[in-house]
């Protein structure tokens, strides 16, 4: 009985353990948001593992990343990435329960993972924090970042945080360095097929790096040009 009652106690600190590490960590992630909400991130996560992967071949690798304030960004790749990657941006509180629910019955018609439904939030909640692992505690702490984001932040400042931390290429990350990349002008100055194009590029940067003239690249960005219009931004 004896020997219960001590196994017991040993369960409920290592519980209690388990508990006060999982705040802390998660107290940890609010207060770099805050810090974010005046400050722009140099680096993010997701920039980090890239570029330690990269140097695994080159060790003098290096990031092509320019920070770009929301009012110097093309209103044109505002819209082309709302068109393409949230288009209920404005009109959810980070997550998108439709476009969930579209994505998993594509998923089982198709037997297989085609869709997604993560919104521009859960997109720069994983990218400024996790990995790319897919598992449901990776999924879970997304879930409760997304919330911390929606929770502090406006919408325009999450939008201004994604289009300077998303992936366009190969060690290309943000709009500005995205538009210099391919374009050769600046992000205030891309025309709405430019930013059509840079958007359609956003679900496979790198092989879109490499594979330019892709037909599927090309039909994509005839769709999101389509959408354009009635994408409502911040």
């Amino acid at each position: 009985m004896r020997l219960l009652l001590i196994l017991w106690r040993v369960c409920c600190y290592a519980l209690g353990a388990l508990v006060v590490a999982l705040a802390v960590y998660q107290f940890w992630f609010f207060m770099q948001i805050l810090f974010w909400l005046e400050h722009n991130p140099e680096t993010t996560r997701f920039m980090d593992l890239r570029l330690a992967a990269l140097r695994e071949h080159d060790p003098g690798a290096k990031l092509s990343q320019q920070w770009a304030d929301y009012r110097n960004i093309s209103v044109h790749l505002k819209r082309a990435v709302v068109a393409a990657e949230d288009a209920r941006f404005l009109d959810h509180d980070g997550f998108d329960w439709e476009g969930i629910q579209r994505a998993l019955e594509k998923n089982q018609k198709r037997g297989k993972v085609v869709a997604g439904g993560s919104t521009i939030t859960q997109q720069l909640a994983k990218n400024l924090f996790l990995s790319g692992e897919r598992s449901a505690l990776r999924k879970a702490e997304e879930a409760v970042i997304t919330a911390m984001l929606e929770a502090v932040m406006s919408k325009r400042r999450i939008l201004e945080l994604y289009l300077n931390a998303a992936e366009w290429g190969e060690g290309v990350f943000g709009a500005e360095a995205a538009a210099r990349h391919y374009f050769g002008v600046s992000a205030a100055n891309l025309s709405p097929e430019q930013a059509a194009q840079l958007a359609a590029m956003l679900p496979r940067p790198r092989f879109y790096d490499r594979n330019r003239a892709s037909p599927h690249l090309e039909k994509y960005r005839e769709i999101i040009l389509s959408r354009m219009p009635v994408a409502q931004v911040p």
